[in-house]
């Protein structure tokens, strides 16, 4: 069973990062090609030679490694020199004799910047495209008119300390008008210890708060303890508890607990745990039809924390409507979209540098590995999704002043443009060994971040978990 596992895992892993790679490395490939740069190898995957084919000067191969890939170009800058994300690497020594118009050390500045460019380019061109093409297809969208509604707060978090109380509605965030939970949910877990201006609507009369997210340890994101006016319902019930007796089912949409209306899936435990054990009067509708029914908590300690409960867990019901969009309205959408997660992520990264956020929530190959898997057994949509999130990361990582990195050796080519001259080897040679210190060391730190996960599991980059939850 682990076996098995374990080798679902690593193929969709495989197939995941396997198209971003082919399409990272076909950019530097093309980009070559277009100014007739000779590319001596491209290889899926590192180390020995498996097997491929020879077409004009170019060895097509598969290579031992599959995580990752590279394209060897004539003339490259000696020494180790990667080029593309930290899985994909180009560059052996240079060429020795007579200079070699097709060597890509002897091209223009401005041709050598657009071959390291295409390659988070077209990581970048397919975040959009998959999300466009995926929303031909299938989109879905959550409707909910009232606007961005506060449901529940949670006791001493940021937004209760700033006297925001459930029924509140958000109107203005950090100067955004109106905006929805969606925009809600990425400003606060990119604003981990800085603070928001916040205006809200309450009885008619506006009211301006300052509301300062904190770093929530576990996640590795800012959180500030708002969720939004959601309905909910019962998502199961437990053998031997008072919900089952009392008749409650799997899909029942509660109305209210003792005449307090539910609109978070922690209002009804609270009053719960409250009650003392008790009788509790819930309100609920079943295929259209309002019921009530009384029941009594009982004392259990199913995980070390006693405390009263009915037996019935809840989740929300979200009112989303599924339609496919037209090409210009996908395109347009998934740009949109695209436009929001490379927010969230420079955000994010920024928060780290300013020791705001934690990288306690960079995920590496096991952690991509099991967020593929289980992607991929939700359908194609979430895999999809996954993907465009995980290749515009790639993108936006790969574009990182890091020497080892694209957007390092980009970085290099402009000073020398400004300076009118190249650096000298040994300069060059010294940011490539730190680079690749760097990057050996993100990569056992990202590693170590997915071990640790297995035990204390925390969320993607991606905001999509917490934006449904909070919503």
């Amino acid at each position: 069973m682990v076996i098995s596992s374990f080798l679902l895992n690593v193929w969709w892993l495989l197939v995941l990062v396997g198209v971003m790679i082919l399409i990272h490395e076909l950019g530097h490939f093309w980009a070559a090609r277009a100014f007739d740069v000779k590319v001596e190898v491209f290889s899926f995957g590192f180390g020995p030679r498996l097997f491929g084919f020879r077409r004009g000067e170019t060895d097509y191969r598969f290579s031992l490694l599959l995580f990752g890939g590279y394209v060897k170009m004539a003339g490259e800058q000696p020494g180790e020199n990667f080029v593309g994300s930290p899985l994909t690497r180009t560059g052996e020594d240079a060429s020795q004799g007579a200079p070699d118009p097709r060597a890509m050390s002897n091209k223009p500045r401005w041709q050598r910047l657009i071959i390291l460019a295409a390659g988070p380019l077209m990581n970048v061109v397919l975040a959009i495209a998959v999300l466009t093409g995926l929303f031909m297809f299938s989109y879905e969208k959550v409707l909910n008119d009232g606007g961005a509604v506060v449901g529940h707060v949670v006791p001493a978090s940021p937004a209760a300390i700033a006297g925001i109380r459930a029924g509140d509605k958000i109107v203005r965030l950090d100067g955004q008008e109106n905006p929805d939970w969606e925009d809600i949910v990425t400003k606060e877990i990119e604003s981990a210890r800085r603070p928001l201006a916040v205006t809200i609507e309450r009885d008619g009369h506006l009211l301006p708060v300052t509301v300062t997210p904190v770093l929530d340890e576990k996640e590795g994101l800012g959180s500030a303890g708002w969720e939004g006016q959601n309905q909910v319902q019962v998502n199961s019930v437990s053998a031997g508890y008072p919900a089952i007796a009392a008749g409650l089912k799997k899909g029942d949409l509660l109305v209210r607990v003792n005449n307090l209306p539910i609109h978070s899936i922690h209002t009804l435990p609270e009053v719960i745990r409250k009650s003392d054990g008790k009788p509790v009067t819930i309100e609920y509708i079943r295929n259209g039809t309002d019921r009530t029914v009384t029941m009594q908590p009982i004392f259990r300690n199913p995980d070390g924390t006693g405390r009263w409960m009915i037996g019935a867990y809840f989740d929300i019901k979200l009112n989303i409507q599924k339609t496919r969009l037209s090409f210009p309205d996908a395109l347009h959408e998934s740009l949109v979209q695209n436009g929001k997660n490379a927010s969230l992520i420079v955000e994010f990264l920024r928060g780290i540098v300013e020791r705001r956020m934690s990288a306690k929530n960079l995920s590496g190959p096991i952690g991509i590995a099991q967020y593929a898997t289980e992607a991929a057994q939700e359908g194609p949509g979430p895999f999809l999704l996954l993907m465009s999130v995980v290749s515009l990361n790639l993108a936006i990582v790969n574009l990182l002043p890091i020497p080892i990195l694209d957007g390092g050796a980009i970085l290099t080519l402009l000073i020398e443009t400004v300076m009118g001259r190249d650096l000298s080897l040994n300069v060059k040679e010294a940011m490539l060994k730190v680079g690749f210190v760097f990057l050996m060391m993100l990569m056992v730190f990202v590693i170590y971040n997915d071990i640790a996960k297995r035990f204390t599991p925390g969320l993607l980059l991606s905001p999509g978990a917490d934006m449904v939850r909070k919503r």
